[in-house]
């Protein structure tokens, strides 16, 4: 078990050292980039509550993959999840009357994205279980038909006219920015929906860990069949699981529409639910862990952004993709 906490360790060290490799067929110092590449986050204000910005969607897909996770399922429906949720807040949030509480009105807004998410992982998990398809292949499909059915209804019912978007949501749905509050991160995207995603992962961590119906579900993913023979009912914790990641992914939207863009555009999730699974295998699935890795995710896309002009963004991504792969052998030897 001590042996395998430093299998992360090891897979950033070699993603850094293939980046470096990579900087220097560039044309340019190592060193220099990635001394540039602190000093334009972490060293900045600003690159903080960016990095801090896409820490918060990160954690909310990365959770969706770890729960189901934790019953042998491997989620990669985040993408399509979050889609759906976010638009499914969003208009939520502009349908809503001018009158509604401010209270009501994001619980509303979040629980129409968490309905949406939680149907898609249903779905994909009744399909598991009852007709035993591949939850990869559902997922898969799932992404594709979210996102074909909110392309339609945006651009058939819900955009604002000439535009790509949906109408803004009232302001009592909105989730304050930090800098409104607090003098940090100024003109930086970063709300409090970070304390939802922070309160995400201590609920699942305390459900996974610390209750009857955790154990029940880690046993089940675990040994199904012993599990099955103890009397713990395996389908219904792995249709749990689903929808659950589901309903986490949709959840994000709090943080992209309500404290973010306060409404829906194509293109808003941008890969998001696709890297929340580069953020769990990191993690190993483990709830409280997936806060680090999506710390590293968030800093590794927006410093890719961030020193651009001198090094193409790409290489950022190779250095994702090198971390999960790192990963997965070192999982594989364990």
């Amino acid at each position: 078990m001590l042996r395998r906490s430093f299998y992360p360790i090891i897979a950033i060290m070699a993603a850094l050292a293939v980046s470096a490799l990579l900087i220097l067929a560039a044309g340019r110092d190592p060193v220099v980039i990635f001394g540039k590449m602190i000093q334009m986050t972490f060293g900045s204000d600003y690159g903080t509550g960016q990095i801090m910005f896409r820490m918060t969607s990160l954690i909310f897909t990365g959770l969706a993959v770890a729960i189901p996770f934790r019953v042998k399922l491997f989620n990669i429906g985040g993408e399509g999840q979050l889609l759906g949720g976010a638009f499914a807040a969003a208009v939520a949030g502009a349908l809503l009357p001018e009158q509604t509480p401010a209270m009501a009105a994001v619980i509303i807004a979040c629980l129409a994205a968490m309905m949406t998410g939680g149907s898609l992982g249903f779905l994909s998990g009744w399909l598991k279980i009852r007709h035993d398809v591949n939850e990869v292949i559902s997922t898969i499909m799932l992404n594709f038909l979210a996102a074909a059915a909110v392309s339609y209804l945006l651009t058939s019912h819900m955009a604002v006219p000439s535009t790509a978007h949906t109408p803004d949501i009232i302001a009592q749905a909105r989730i304050a920015g930090i800098d409104d509050i607090a003098d940090i991160w100024r003109k930086a995207p970063a709300n409090f929906s970070m304390l939802l995603a922070a309160a995400a992962c201590a609920s699942s961590y305390l459900l996974l860990y610390k209750t009857r119906f955790g154990y029940e579900m880690r046993a089940t993913g675990l040994q199904s069949e012993a599990a099955r023979y103890a009397g713990i009912d395996t389908s219904f914790h792995r249709l749990a699981a689903m929808t659950a990641g589901g309903a986490v992914a949709g959840l994000g939207a709090a943080n992209l529409v309500l404290g973010y863009k306060h409404s829906f555009e194509a293109g808003l999730t941008s890969g998001l639910g696709f890297t929340g699974i580069a953020v769990a295998l990191l993690a190993y699935a483990h709830p409280l862990w997936i806060v680090p890795s999506a710390l590293l995710f968030g800093f590794l896309e927006y410093g890719g952004l961030a020193v651009n002009a001198y090094v193409p963004k790409d290489i950022f991504m190779i250095v994702q993709a090198v971390i999960i792969i790192v990963v997965m052998i070192t999982a594989r030897k364990s």
